[in-house]
């Protein structure tokens, strides 16, 4: 009685990062090949070729050169494709489904996954991004307003934010930066004190109230937008500003 043994796969290993220093993020190259080699031992395949791109993952496999390559390799050994995780392939729904209809690929994270599941882990995953990237804005949208208005946090989280998205600049740039920020705030609230100083002492006993009375003399907010309850209590902190009589309330 003999045993069958199962058949061993020739598989072409494709790794990518984004840059030459990646490393950190989980995603470097000895990370990605550690993946690779561990799901190979594990499921019996043989590989027989290793590409690696230093590209964005926006371009689609066959417009990066290392990645062109490895295609042309599979054709020819007729191997598959095997990344160690799907977005190193590519973070684009319709990248994933025209790679599909080239040649067959394999994920070291997902060994036992079919073409159906892939497609739609690729579906999901470009959708959490989109909606992280949709709230992201949205938040930093508010923050900037918020900044604009004069509340120091909010300019001090920006100021962060920034130094953390430009490492490559000096220290003498990311601290003019984060001063022509804090100036903006001071000059716009310096020229909408007397406006709500005004509104105070005419007829504000509300924030509302006050909010309506800068609206009807024209005054915008700092994004050139009509003011709201909660705007004028975040710049009337920032001002030191109160009721004359009492605190107001919404």
């Amino acid at each position: 009685m003999t045993t069958t043994q199962a058949k061993t796969i020739d598989v072409v290993m494709y790794c990518r990062v984004s840059s030459q220093g990646q490393g950190e993020s989980g995603l470097g190259l000895e990370a990605q090949r550690e993946y690779i080699d561990r799901a190979a031992k594990q499921n019996g395949w043989n590989i027989v070729g290793e590409f690696v791109d230093v590209v964005s993952g926006k371009l689609a496999i066959e417009d990066r050169p290392e990645g062109k390559r490895a295609l042309a390799a599979c054709k020819e050994l007729g191997a598959q494709l095997v990344v160690a995780k799907l977005d190193r392939l590519s973070r684009s729904v319709h990248h994933i489904a025209r790679l599909m209809e080239q040649i067959e690929f394999k994920v070291a994270t997902m060994p036992h996954a079919k073409t159906f599941e892939l497609h739609l882990f690729a579906a999901l995953a470009q959708q959490e991004r989109e909606f992280i990237a949709n709230r992201t804005k949205e938040a930093l949208a508010a923050l900037q307003a918020r900044a604009d208005e004069g509340d120091v946090e909010s300019v001090e989280k920006i100021a962060r934010r920034t130094e953390a998205l430009k490492l490559g600049r000096s220290d003498e740039n990311r601290a003019k930066g984060t001063q022509a920020i804090q100036e903006r705030a001071k000059l716009w609230l310096k020229s909408v004190r007397p406006h709500i100083t005004e509104c105070l002492h005419d007829n504000g006993d509300t924030l509302q109230q006050v909010a309506d009375c800068l609206n009807v003399k024209g005054v915008t907010t700092s994004r050139g937008g009509k003011w709201s309850a909660i705007q004028v209590s975040r710049v009337m902190k920032s001002l030191e500003l109160q009721f004359p009589s009492k605190i107001g309330v919404l």
